[in-house]
């Protein structure tokens, strides 16, 4: 039997085209593993009224190790209106797979990296004072509260009374108490002590062992007091048990401005989850943009490792697909540290960057092309070709 076995879960779009080159480069660089095929995304949404079936539920709380490629997710009336006929009135709401996933895991520390690969040409370049430019190494690793925040799921439209008379009992709702219900839409940002002090103590144990000196925590307390106040709290205690590591702060609007002046400066970046969101691509933007930007959402039993682009369904079906997997095999990599295979992940993350520094292969985005069935005949790889060029720095 193989030592480990991974759930993939491709889902939708280019989640489907994107996973199995991952699963070849798993698989070549020889990780002892089984792979488990599961249902994600929007059909099981069309046509069983849920996106995340019980049946990959049990298969990742028996397996612990998911591989997820991505997911097509839409608002609340589009996806009402997709709903198979013979499911509708039946009390189905559409919910995102991969959020309901991390809920139910506690899947609630998600990493990010976003390392630049000298030779890119999709890295982040300034010019200096002379007039000539350069190009900073970027090594920012985003750490991510994945579970609570604005992503909770706790809003309503048109909220009902014992939740309107709750927020009537703060003397700040009384601009919006004479607002009809059905104009009035209240979503809660919910941050618990708990679960800062883990992803705090998470980011800071991590720096410690890569050597970063600074964990920055992004948020936005002059504004969102109680909440972004209880994170900047409690990373003021948990520094203390990491003397060695300074401790920054930073708010979310002022991080974007300073990111694309300074970027080296920042290492670990810690932010509840929709600033996370937002800086995590924001500083995968300087490294390549979302072909390069990988992620892990990591609990304290399973683990799932995805790429962060979305599935981009114009491009699912183009024959040879053009979409670049490199997003999807570094996030495999994270997959190879997690369980303690640190030497075959560097082999990995040194193949993708053997690929990207000789720049003899580029998949369209590496190339600025528009995406479409020309973009092969301009010159870019293909999804395929660049898997094997990676292979290829494997064998």
């Amino acid at each position: 039997m193989a030592r480990y076995t991974v759930v993939t879960m491709p889902g939708d779009g280019i989640g489907k085209v994107v996973t199995p080159e991952a699963v070849r480069v798993l698989k070549a660089v020889g990780f002892d593993a089984d792979y488990v095929h599961a249902d994600i995304g929007w059909d099981f949404w069309v046509n069983e009224g849920n996106a995340l079936p019980d049946r990959t539920i049990e298969l990742l709380a028996k397996h612990k190790l998911g591989l997820f490629g991505a997911i097509t997710s839409k608002p609340k009336a589009e996806a009402a209106a997709e709903l198979s006929l013979k499911l509708r009135g039946k009390g189905f709401s559409y919910f995102s797979p991969i959020v309901a996933m991390r809920q139910r895991f506690n899947l609630d520390i998600c990493i990010r990296p976003c390392r630049s690969f000298a030779g890119n040409p999709l890295n982040f370049v300034r010019q200096k004072k002379e007039g000539s430019f350069e190009e900073p190494l970027v090594n920012a690793v985003i750490f991510r509260q994945n579970t609570e925040g604005l992503y909770a799921g706790v809003e309503w439209t048109n909220p009902p009374e014992d939740v309107r008379r709750a927020l009537a009992s703060h003397p700040k709702f009384k601009p919006f108490a004479a607002v009809a219900g059905e104009d009035l839409a209240v979503s809660v940002r919910i941050i618990t002590r708990p679960a800062c002090r883990r992803i705090l103590r998470a980011a800071f144990a991590y720096a410690r062992k890569f050597g970063y000196r600074s964990v920055t925590v992004c948020e936005k307390p002059n504004v969102l007091r109680e909440t972004s106040g209880m994170v900047e709290e409690e990373a003021k205690q948990v520094q203390k048990e990491f003397s060695e590591i300074a401790l920054w702060s930073t708010n979310i609007d002022a991080q974007m401005m300073w990111l694309t002046k300074n970027p080296e400066d920042y290492g670990v970046v810690v932010a509840t989850n929709l600033f996370g969101d937002v800086a995590s691509d924001a500083f995968a933007g300087l490294v390549g943009g979302l072909g390069f930007a990988c992620s892990g959402n990591i609990g304290d039993a399973v683990a799932v490792f995805e790429p962060t682009h979305g599935s981009a369904p114009k491009y699912a079906e183009l024959d040879p697909p053009i979409v670049n997997p490199i997003a999807t095999i570094l996030s495999a990599a994270m997959l190879l540290d997690h369980v303690g295979e640190e030497a075959k992940a560097r082999q990995v993350r040194d193949a993708v960057a053997a690929v990207v520094r000789e720049g003899k292969v580029r998949t369209y985005d590496m190339m600025r092309l528009t995406g479409g069935p020309k973009a092969i005949a301009q010159g870019a790889a293909s999804t395929f070709q660049m898997t094997d060029a990676i292979l290829s720095h494997l064998l």
